[in-house]
């Protein structure tokens, strides 16, 4: 009998999950108006007075791909195979960027914009969502280089190209998730803002962007691999400069655990939610 209370309890407390998460879902979506015009208001906030303006997306990939080319192909020899060492990097740095981006930016932006948060009622999912968007309009335009990039070396373009956009919804959703984690918790602990820019540069360098994943030894490959990003990163390599489909035992992991992290940032987010006016 206690069983069968227990299991009904649960019954419930599921039930009343899905709709709880039904209900803010669809709210979200009607507020997607919202989210388009903040998301323009970004990009123009973050290229005024600028003097390169929107170039500044093309010219941030660009500027640390050849950094590394110079430095990776010159001083320190990293062999690549037959990918020559430009695209291998831009391949990795242009994802990259994006997430640094959408992550930096995305944490501050319930602190950025004090007033809205606290006078004026709409989900507040909306303004980190704004942050990654902006973010992820750069990418698209940072994406037109690398394909002259292939253009210029010769480097035909797969069938395989149709895991793409997988993999970029895949590396958006993993975004959200962390955005939503530290957004929210920038809120109470003002240390987030420091701490987000340092955990993403010991980020970068256990992801293979300047490096390939042979380099990473057999005994580590499989702690290596729990990082979601180096599986993003050798995806993206493999479809575009190598024609393969990505590794899929390593993708299925990885969707699982970019599910985890989206659940637990959106989660976080909507239970602190209810007092960031308070705290702001």
């Amino acid at each position: 009998m206690a069983v069968d209370q227990d299991n009904a309890l649960m019954s419930m407390f599921y039930a009343q999950t899905r709709v709880g998460i039904t209900e803010q879902l669809k709210e979200l979506l009607s507020h997607r108006e919202l989210a388009w015009t903040w998301m323009l208001r970004e990009i123009k906030i973050r290229y005024k007075q600028t003097l390169l303006g929107g170039a500044w997306a093309i010219f941030q990939p660009l500027a640390l791909m050849l950094m590394f080319t110079l430095i990776f192909s010159h001083f320190v020899k990293i062999e690549t195979g037959d990918v020559p060492y430009p695209l291998f990097s831009y391949a990795a740095v242009l994802p990259w960027t994006f997430l640094y981006t959408s992550i930096t930016f995305g944490t501050s932006s319930l602190l950025n914009n004090i007033a809205v948060v606290t006078k004026t009622y709409f989900p507040r999912e909306v303004l980190p969502i704004a942050s990654i968007g902006a973010a992820f309009l750069d990418f698209l335009v940072a994406s037109s280089v690398f394909f002259l990039l292939l253009f210029s070396y010769r480097i035909p373009i797969s069938g395989n190209i149709v895991w793409l956009p997988i993999l970029v919804a895949l590396q958006v959703l993993l975004t959200l998730g962390i955005t939503f984690v530290t957004s929210s918790l920038s809120v109470y602990f003002r240390d987030v803002r420091f701490l987000v820019p340092l955990g993403l540069q010991l980020w970068f360098y256990a992801t293979p962007v300047i490096y390939p994943l042979n380099l990473v030894p057999d005994r580590l490959r499989g702690i290596y691999m729990l990082n979601p990003m180096a599986s993003i990163v050798s995806s993206y390599r493999r479809v575009l400069l190598e024609g393969q489909h990505p590794d899929l035992a390593s993708l299925a992991v990885t969707f699982v655990s970019v599910m985890v992290v989206l659940a637990i940032g959106y989660f976080s987010f909507k239970r602190l939610e209810e007092s960031f006016a308070d705290v702001i």
